[in-house]
């Protein structure tokens, strides 16, 4: 299995002389899922935001999605983000626009150029998310869990290699959670590398996986506790 996401004795942050992450190192393979677990304000936002290039590494090697991090030029940024989709838990969907319109806006700035395979992908994700009877209605007029399947679809559009989702059901009812979740397990299965940042406890707990946890500078593989009590302890 292929490393979508690689890290060694990465030091992370705004600062060289004081990095909010030190001695990174991990790697997460081809369609593979990963929750990243932490308290807030631990790095868990910069140790992303270095994913996709928004900050640049301090120190050490990453490589996301076949780009390598400490030689990547500004011009080729772009071309990261295509391979690399962020979900955020503010679905940050055109509000003055149907989803449709939202789809067609991410194609058309990306490239896309011809209307029946813009319509075709527009399709093919929706039908994926189980939103293709939606396709024509304004964001108001769907539910917090609904608006946050628009915005994986709109991940999905550029058919990326990795999917990172940051706190994406911080908004959601249980029962949205854990469609969202589902989503995320089943488009892991496909083949798309997931990180997801969550707090979500119960539905962690209800589809779990390989979880790393950001902690005292770092970031390690998790041990599960023993206890449910526990668990939700080490992110508050």
């Amino acid at each position: 299995m292929a490393n979508k996401i690689y890290f060694d004795h990465a030091n992370i942050g705004y600062d060289e002389d004081n990095p909010i992450l030190t001695d990174v190192s991990f790697s997460i393979g081809e369609g593979e899922i990963v929750y990243l677990i932490g308290k807030t304000a631990v790095g868990k936002s910069s140790l992303l935001k270095t994913m996709y290039a928004e900050i640049p590494l301090l120190d050490g090697e990453a490589v996301i999605a076949d780009y390598d991090l400490t030689k990547i030029k500004r011009k080729k940024i772009p071309y990261l983000r295509r391979k690399v989709s962020v979900v955020f838990q503010d679905f940050q969907l055109l509000s003055d626009r149907n989803v449709h319109d939202n789809l067609v806006f991410v194609l058309k700035a990306t490239g896309w150029s011809k209307n029946s395979q813009i319509q075709a992908r527009i399709t093919e994700v929706l039908t994926q998310v189980g939103l293709a009877d939606k396709e024509y209605n304004m964001p108001h007029q769907l539910s917090g869990g609904e608006q946050q399947r628009v915005t994986i679809a709109r991940a999905l559009l550029n058919d990326p290699e990795i999917i990172l989702a940051d706190e994406p059901t911080g908004n959601l009812d249980d029962e949205s959670s854990d469609e969202i979740f589902q989503l995320f397990h089943s488009i892991a299965k496909a083949g798309c590398t997931i990180f997801l940042v969550s707090h979500n406890t119960l539905m962690m707990q209800r589809y779990p996986t390989r979880t790393l946890q950001c902690e005292n500078g770092s970031v390690h593989e998790f041990v599960k506790p023993e206890s449910v009590i526990d668990f939700e302890s080490l992110m508050q």
